[in-house]
């Protein structure tokens, strides 16, 4: 594996590759890698000849009070890691060398941004929009793979690569869990022990929910009380969101139909957690 830290030299060694056919499949990461990142990299091993990780704490999608400085970071693990499971290349830049001067040029995100995470956070996908888009520019992947327990940022990106005509596949990878339910994430190591024996109930919540969708309730607002009365009981979580939304365009719906995700975001004493499930009925 190699460790490449400019772009220059990342992009003329993915263009030797491209020059010889070779499909190249790119997982984006803000490091601190887990089973979760760990799952979508092994997938683009198995469908591509190459395979490029990159690690890189984006400060443009960041808010004045978010966690940017104390983001967990340890690259050396991820390192290792990343060479156990035969990455090719790991992109490594620092924030100088994605962004030497102020940008000119910024990805503004008009659709899929108005509720979820982004309702609380402005301007933090137009962030994500504008580093995925230098990144699919430096990487130029057949496949780009994303986890879908950050849901929101898949429909962000799957709008991206419709609407600029990037030749990249979006490949979304099922959320990786714990073994009591809980979404993996870098974050869960801020949660306090009571704090950790209660997130399950996120999960417990979401599966409540699908299960009366299975036994025929359709009214969003029921499974959405129903989500928030068993999170509230079970749990010192604040909620920050319960949300049923058509998927991958993020619209309210008045009925359960079509392909929707159910959303919660629950915050914790020093960390917020957000889950979902994707549901298609037909």
């Amino acid at each position: 594996m190699k460790v490449i830290t400019t772009i220059n030299e990342m992009q003329n060694e993915i263009l030797k590759h491209k020059e010889l056919g070779m499909s190249i499949g790119f997982v984006p990461t803000m490091g601190f890698l887990h089973e979760g990142h760990l799952t979508l990299i092994s997938k683009a091993r198995k469908e591509n000849d190459v395979v490029v990780v990159s690690i890189f704490v984006n400060p443009l999608q960041f808010g004045p009070k978010e966690d940017f400085s104390t983001y967990p970071r340890d690259f050396d693990r991820d390192r290792a890691l990343a060479e156990g499971e035969k990455v090719d290349y790991l992109f490594y830049p620092s924030v100088e060398e994605m962004y030497p001067r102020e940008p000119s040029v910024k990805v503004m995100v008009q659709e899929r941004t108005d509720v979820l995470c982004g309702k609380s956070r402005p301007g933090h996908f137009d962030g994500v929009a504008t580093v995925i888009t230098k990144l699919f520019h430096i990487m130029m992947p057949t496949r780009a793979y994303f986890g879908k327990k950050d849901a929101q940022q898949v429909a962000v990106i799957d709008g991206l690569i419709s609407d600029f005509n990037f030749p990249v596949h979006l490949i979304p990878v099922d959320i990786v869990r714990e073994k009591d339910g809980l979404a993996k994430s870098s974050r869960n190591v801020n949660l306090l022990a009571e704090e950790r024996e209660q997130a399950p109930i996120i999960y417990k919540s979401l599966q409540t929910a699908k299960k009366a969708i299975d036994d025929g309730e359709i009214n969003p607002a029921v499974l959405t009380t129903m989500i928030k009365e068993l999170i509230t009981s079970e749990s010192n979580g604040e909620i920050d969101y319960v949300e049923i939304l058509s998927y991958p365009f993020l619209k309210p719906l008045e009925k359960i139909e079509g392909s929707l995700i159910i959303a919660v975001a629950v915050k914790f004493s020093k960390v917020r957690l957000i889950d979902n499930i994707m549901i298609q009925i037909d």
